[in-house]
């Protein structure tokens, strides 16, 4: 534990008391309501974690509204009803691949805002933000397979922005990727990937970056817990891939002052763990590193090559490997299970991700990223209430 603050305000968890921020929420509800979105697939509804996160939730008594965003055949959506009847907190589960949202997406393809090719967490978290930012003032966003969930979680995240004694617009949440029932370290793309990488990148860039000083000032950039502003959602392009987290930050960046940004300490952590293959971990890091490509390109003029990229392999290496030591002393003196021969191969692993990743960057720069709302409500002013009257069984 530490009280070091950085360029992000960093909120830590000295003292923090629910029962207090339980009820300050609950006393400023009438005049800033808040709520949570959780994106949840099909697989996700029946696993235990979700079940702990239903439980931690009811305790959230302040809590305006919970907004399901789901994923699944009509099958797997009435299935998940039944499951969620147990949350006793008000609620509307968003079926987003209803058939009915189709074509609301594709009136708005008519109109030059094409989304109805794309799929995934990006597209469902875009559709409930603009649901829930009818009803919302703020409102939390986690994912739906954290193992370690209690109701301390979206309070944490809510109280930092709904506060009207502070003055944040963002908060995003840091922690230790540590699962205490196997004593292992995770985080690995980040602890691996994304933190020497910035590294690295501030080192190829020469000049200080401060898009890149930023991301460093979060202890976790890559953690899928915050909470918002409603007005401030409205203004994010929301990336369609796994690069979701990174993105969310820069449109954060371009939007907003730092000042008005913090992190909030969420403890141990410990959710459902990816594979270091193609399809699951190699695939996030490639995304987010694309991510981080067009932002500095965009922000910083930076110059992407094949020289450039191979280069920024080498100096990422360097960085990487100076960082599984350091890891590997923290868990050798707290006892944790660290495969350090292991954590040398995922290095190698994820260098080739910065070329082979690069080079389809190089191809085609261009990525799938969902507009910001205030244009879709420009093209369509009432899609916000006709996506909620498609997705929402009522």
């Amino acid at each position: 534990m530490d009280f070091d603050q950085a360029q992000i305000t960093r909120i830590h968890d000295f003292r923090m008391n629910f029962d207090y921020m339980k009820s300050r929420l609950q006393n400023l509800n009438d005049r800033y309501p808040s709520g949570v979105i959780i994106p949840v697939l099909e697989k996700d509804v029946n696993n235990p974690a979700f079940k702990k996160i239903i439980d931690g939730l009811n305790e959230c008594t302040y809590l305006k509204k919970i907004y399901i965003a789901f994923s699944g055949n009509s099958d797997d959506y009435k299935n998940a009803q039944k499951e969620l009847y147990e949350l006793k907190i008000p609620n509307e589960i968003i079926w987003c691949n209803n058939p009915q949202v189709d074509e609301i997406l594709k009136d708005l393809k008519v109109k030059g805002l094409d989304i109805t090719q794309m799929r995934g967490k990006g597209k469902d978290l875009w559709i409930a933000i603009g649901i829930a930012s009818l009803d919302l003032y703020a409102f939390a966003i986690h994912d739906s397979d954290i193992i370690s969930y209690d109701k301390t979680l979206p309070t944490k995240l809510l109280y930092a922005v709904v506060e009207p004694r502070l003055d944040f617009f963002f908060s995003k949440g840091y922690y230790a990727r540590i699962s205490p029932e196997n004593k292992k370290m995770y985080g690995r793309i980040y602890r691996l990937f994304i933190n020497p990488l910035l590294d690295a990148l501030q080192k190829k860039i020469i000049y200080p970056s401060q898009f890149i000083q930023y991301l460093q000032s979060f202890r976790y950039p890559l953690s899928g817990e915050v909470a918002m502003y409603s007005d401030i959602a409205l203004n994010l392009r929301i990336p369609g891939h796994w690069g979701l987290e990174m993105g969310m930050l820069a449109e954060i960046f371009r939007n907003i002052s730092v000042k008005r940004v913090c992190e909030v300490d969420l403890g141990l952590f410990d959710h459902k763990h990816k594979e270091m293959n193609q399809d699951a971990l190699l695939k996030t890091a490639g995304d987010a590193f694309i991510t981080l490509l067009r932002t500095l390109t965009e922000m910083e003029g930076i110059n992407v090559s094949d020289s450039s990229l191979l280069s920024l392999r080498i100096i990422y290496r360097r960085y990487a490997q100076d960082k599984v030591r350091q890891y590997y002393a923290d868990a050798v003196c707290n006892n944790l299970d660290f495969d350090r021969h292991c954590e040398e191969t995922y290095v190698e692993t994820l260098s080739d991700v910065i070329l082979n990743t690069g080079k389809q960057y190089l191809t085609d720069p261009s990525t799938s990223q969902l507009p910001d709302w205030l244009r879709t409500l420009s093209a369509m002013p009432d899609s916000r209430e006709r996506l909620r009257k498609a997705a929402v069984e009522r």
